[in-house]
């Protein structure tokens, strides 16, 4: 069974910063590229960054370009985690964030929810102004 795990949300003040980490068990997750996205109350689901399988290739959101950093560490693929270090936090940064793995061969750099097939339940991260 696949299952991805998202952790790191939090309450932060404003310019703050949190990690949050994806990990997946049931896949092998290091060979596929892998998104964040995130939904505020009310708001519909939106891309926030994306990483391929390598590490080498990375796409921001022009909303938080400058701001995120997206990596990952493929080691053993049990261990695969992939990261998003939020700098500078907004209030409108405010959202369940979820981490998706994409499909292979997909234009994941798109940030299309429809090109990602395995989804964790979110990690809510709160920015107090």
């Amino acid at each position: 069974q696949v299952q991805l795990v998202e952790s790191g949300g939090g309450l932060v003040q404003a310019g703050g910063s949190l990690r949050l980490s994806c990990t997946a068990s049931g896949l092998r997750f290091n060979a596929y590229a892998v998104g964040w996205f995130r939904q505020a109350p009310g708001k519909e689901r939106e891309f926030v960054a994306a990483i391929s399988w390598s590490g080498h290739a990375t796409y921001y959101a022009d909303s938080v370009k400058g701001r995120f950093v997206i990596s990952r560490d493929n080691g053993d693929n049990a261990k695969s985690i992939v990261y998003l270090q939020m700098n500078s936090l907004k209030p409108e940064d405010t959202a369940i964030y979820s981490c998706a793995q994409a499909d292979a061969y997909s234009s994941y750099e798109n940030g299309k929810a429809e090109d990602y097939e395995y989804w964790g339940q979110g990690t809510q991260v709160t920015v107090s102004s």
